[in-house]
């Protein structure tokens, strides 16, 4: 049985559709249970949870909540109320296609050796795309993935997105639960709790993989968008991996270090190519994400 969990934080605007697409999904619904973690909301998404609750009663709905404020503590939550053999996150901000939960389903069933899996994840924009937009500031601003149509493990040093990612419950028997030191915690933007499991799985040998038919539409507002949000979350990237590497090892920060100076590499070569192609303030966003990034590994946010 699968165990779908949505750890959310104020998305009244958001919740109610989610939970709809969800509902639409071609799975049998005694095949999953559809828990709510919420971590102290104070809108109104728990009317609107109950009002979704009251139109689906053929739907095991359970709505819980934790106190420990962060979503580390929230996701923790679900793993130890699930009863289902494979625990599927979702995002409080998206929407599923309707065949989301039988891909899962499916692959699981079909793979007994696999330890996880993901899908794309598709920016779905309340206003427009900006025109300084790139596939490199998509990935981080909207979570944008996409790795083509057909099943692949994921390539190297990529893992499923945190809000489109299903696990055998297993795995948190053997990595330890989500670090609450890490991870968004209400307002901030602090994040790496995925990419720690993700990297203790590798370390275990667990093979995690792609699911080109488990798509994920990610809603993006307009305050994603702009410089402040920008900043705050590229700082805190930084900052979160700093955090993260230091955690298992001053070696491993200085592994980190090293490859931030191979990443500036990259990003000079990419503000050059994108300055001859006439847009050059593609370009500089590049350069301001690497630069809040290393400001945070550095300690300096």
């Amino acid at each position: 049985m699968l165990s779908v969990i949505i750890c959310t934080y104020n998305r009244e605007k958001y919740i109610g559709n989610l939970l709809e697409s969800i509902a639409a999904n071609t799975l049998a619904k005694q095949e999953y249970e559809l828990l709510l973690v919420d971590n102290n909301c104070t809108d109104n998404t728990k009317t609107v949870c109950m009002e979704f609750a009251n139109r689906h009663q053929d739907i095991n709905f359970r709505y819980l909540q934790e106190s420990e404020q962060g979503l580390s503590a929230a996701r923790n939550k679900g793993i130890k109320e699930a009863k289902g053999d494979i625990l599927v996150y979702v995002d409080d901000d998206a929407l599923v296609d309707n065949t989301y939960l039988q891909t899962f389903a499916d692959f699981f069933s079909l793979n007994p050796d696999k330890y996880a899996a993901g899908g794309p994840i598709i920016p779905l924009y309340e206003t427009k795309e900006p025109e300084w937009m790139t596939p490199y500031t998509k990935a981080l601003l909207t979570g944008y993935m996409y790795f083509g149509d057909k099943e692949r493990q994921y390539p190297r040093g990529r893992y499923p997105g945190g809000g489109n990612a299903a696990y055998r419950a297993e795995v948190f028997q053997k990595t330890g639960l989500f670090n609450t030191e890490l991870g968004r915690k209400g307002d901030s933007l602090m994040g790496a709790e995925e990419k720690d499991i993700f990297d203790k799985m590798q370390t275990l040998g667990m093979q995690f993989y792609y699911l080109p038919e488990a798509v994920l539409h990610h809603i993006i507002p307009q305050k994603k968008l702009e410089k402040d949000y920008f900043d705050r979350l590229t700082l805190q990237i930084g900052k979160s991996e700093q955090k993260r590497t230091l955690a298992i090892s001053k070696w491993k920060y200085f592994k980190r270090l090293c490859s931030e100076g191979v990443k500036w590499a990259g990003t000079l070569v990419l503000m050059c190519l994108y300055t001859l192609s006439l847009t050059p303030q593609k370009g500089w966003k590049l350069i301001l994400f690497r630069a809040n990034v290393t400001k945070g590994l550095l300690g300096k946010a």
